[in-house]
């Protein structure tokens, strides 16, 4: 225990010496100067307490290892009657999905319109988490620029209305067709990159685009954004108290019944999960194809993979591509959603969230992306007033999770074959 003090105590004072400047410490104006003045209470009694949680995990680091190591974890039996109970937990597993898709259609007509508006912004993360999982958790290739997919789907339908009139309806396949075409296009560079310098590959292209669409400013209107972007419309009943668009009816006065601004947020709602279902169903459906086995063939060791014949390149360009599209359909809905968009939305941090999501949720897992998902944006919005701290939350439940329990929360199951004797 003594030889752990001394290191235990740096790392507490280290902890206190960098949080207390960033934020025990305000800035305040005085005129023209600038002045430093402490943090209330509180936030320096939650700088003292974290200084204190970090010199006793330190110090008892080994024991509390243990104990979370011998926390029984649910183990699966295989034998003779694996195939039987594969059927029943495929059966098990439908029923449930259709139980948990049943309620979610339901839930929005009788939860409050801010709660719903919450939830479509859960559902695009999902959408988001899920197409990066293509690229990091099934091909296993890190990508850090993941955001400029979002952005092209999100300026594809916002251009495409603005300097030829095309419907939500339109642009979308549209959308991912043109963030898929930037996914192949980004695959060739890095087709001999891993690791670190896939990394900052990719990295250097989210800001490439980000750049574009802030300096192209006679094609996006750069830093001022692009405005008016038309909410989609349900066979050409629109959601608003008038129709804007020639020829479409307003969906109260189709129905006849009063106008309630709530329809909209629900419908929007409605729209996001069944995209979120689209994209469950075709990565489903991808996974058990060759070109899934192949993914998971190239994250486990690429060098087997090429020994065995596979191509590389058709597989890391597929996986590129096809996690791309699924970011266009996200953008798209996000500038429909959000009526206005700017390069400022398209940021860094956005891909360090959706690349937090899908570690958080486990690798190759869709159940875990959904619940990551869930965690990373519902629990800000209920402690507000620790908004300003949210990414230090994020950097600490990411240090936890991979000590704790670095597969993630709930890992991708694969199915495995025991021969027995006899």
């Amino acid at each position: 225990m003594k030889e752990k003090f001394v290191p235990a105590l740096i790392a507490g004072v280290v902890t206190f010496v960098l949080a207390f400047p960033l934020l025990g410490l305000n800035i305040v104006a005085d005129g023209l100067t600038l002045g430093l003045e402490g943090a209330e209470p509180t936030t320096l009694a939650y700088i003292a307490l974290a200084a204190l949680a970090v010199f006793f995990f330190q110090l008892w680091k080994e024991n509390i290892s243990a104990i979370a190591k011998s926390i029984p974890l649910p183990r699966k039996a295989y034998g003779s009657a694996a195939p039987r109970s594969q059927a029943q937990r495929d059966k098990r597993e439908r029923l449930f999905t259709i139980i948990v898709v049943a309620l979610a259609l339901i839930w929005p007509f009788f939860a409050s319109r801010g709660n719903v508006d919450l939830a479509t912004l859960v559902l695009i993360y999902v959408m988001l988490g899920l197409g990066l999982n293509i690229v990091v958790g099934l091909a296993g290739l890190l990508d850090l620029g993941y955001v400029a997919f979002y952005a092209v789907g999100a300026y594809s339908y916002a251009l495409l209305y603005q300097y030829f009139g095309l419907s939500f309806w339109v642009c979308l396949p549209l959308a991912g067709l043109f963030a898929a075409a930037f996914g192949f296009i980004l695959g060739f560079p890095v087709l001999r990159l891993r690791g670190d310098y896939l990394a900052i590959v990719t990295l250097g292209f989210g800001e490439i685009i980000r750049i574009l669409l802030n300096n192209w400013t006679h094609l996006t209107g750069g830093p001022n954004g692009i405005g008016s972007i038309p909410k989609p419309s349900l066979f050409g009943l629109e959601f608003g108290r008038r129709a804007k668009e020639e020829g479409n009816i307003p969906f109260h006065e189709f129905f006849g019944i009063d106008y309630n601004s709530a329809y909209k947020v629900i419908f929007l709602y409605l729209l996001a999960l069944v995209l979120v279902v689209f994209t469950i169903f075709v990565i489903r459906r991808l996974i058990r194809m060759p070109v899934g086995r192949a993914w998971e063939a190239l994250r486990e060791d690429e060098i087997a993979c090429r020994s065995l014949g596979l191509n590389r390149t058709v597989i890391k360009l597929s996986a590129f591509t096809i996690g791309a599209s699924f970011a266009g359909f996200a953008g798209a809905f996000f500038s429909a959603r959000q009526g206005f968009i700017s390069p400022e939305s398209f940021t860094f941090i956005e891909s360090a969230i959706i690349l937090a999501i899908v570690v958080l949720g486990g690798m190759g897992s869709q159940l875990g992306i959904i619940l990551a998902a869930v965690a990373m944006t519902v629990l800000p919005e209920l402690a507000r007033e620790f908004q300003e701290y949210r990414m230090l939350m994020f950097g600490l439940m990411m240090v936890l999770m991979m000590i704790w329990r670095p597969q993630g929360l709930l890992p991708m199951k694969r199915r495995h074959m025991e021969l027995t004797n006899g």
